[in-house]
């Protein structure tokens, strides 16, 4: 069966739900317990055996260059610079992948606090994304199992398959796996990954998994305090 090659990290949002603390930092350098957020997303991905990441970057640029070329972290990486404009989640992803011979990614949002309690539900993701020609597949995880109890769902879950009706229980964890065409018709531009899932949902072909980890996801300032003291 075939095998994701390559992970894509967001990593170049402005955390502005962090302040303060983002005034001095970028939000994927904040740490939780003895590690940053990124470095624990970076660790579930080589235990993953994923051997290259793709991570964007703009605000405080430099300052997340700097913290990966000091770590040593064992893994190929190649940075890719949003300048002069930021370009959203979806404009951040298309960017990467579109210059990369590979064709299908493995994505994540390091403001969830990733584990290996993950691994198993990611590569049965993986195999069902395979198995059922998946053009787009989400891991989320009901409401329930969230730390913060005020996120939103943002879908329905029926049959490992993602709609926008009534009740949402399910959110989005912060990864994905997809086939890189879903991109080609967006050009090189900035707009959010909610537009490719929007058109994907109205064709009925965004696929969805349900992880059963208890959701941890670093949201705000105030619920980044609570984390801290649960770690």
């Amino acid at each position: 069966m075939e095998k994701i090659e390559v992970a894509v990290i967001l990593a170049a949002g402005f955390g502005k739900r962090l302040l303060p603390i983002t005034d001095k930092i970028p939000k994927p350098l904040v740490k939780i317990g003895s590690e940053t957020i990124l470095e624990k997303t970076i660790k579930l991905v080589k235990k993953l055996n994923i051997k290259k990441i793709l991570i964007n970057t703009h605000y405080k640029k430099d300052l997340l260059k700097k913290f990966l070329e000091e770590k040593k972290l064992d893994v190929n990486i190649e940075i890719f610079e949003e300048i002069p404009e930021i370009l959203n989640t979806g404009g951040g992803i298309a960017n990467m992948v579109m210059k990369n011979k590979n064709s299908y990614f493995l994505t994540f949002n390091p403001d969830t606090l990733w584990n290996e309690s993950y691994i198993d539900e990611i590569l049965n993701m993986e195999k069902l994304f395979f198995i059922s020609n998946s053009k787009n597949i989400l891991l989320v995880v009901h409401k329930d199992r969230s730390f913060d109890q005020n996120i939103m769902g943002d879908f329905n879950l029926e049959e490992n398959n993602l709609k926008k009706v009534k009740p949402l229980n399910f959110i989005f964890t912060g990864c994905q796996i997809f086939d890189k065409k879903i991109f080609q018709k967006y050009g090189n531009k900035s707009f959010p990954m909610s537009e490719v899932w929007n058109d994907l949902l109205t064709k009925n072909e965004l696929k969805g998994f349900e992880s059963k980890t208890n959701f941890q996801h670093v949201t705000n300032f105030e619920i980044y305090n609570k984390l801290l003291k649960n770690n």
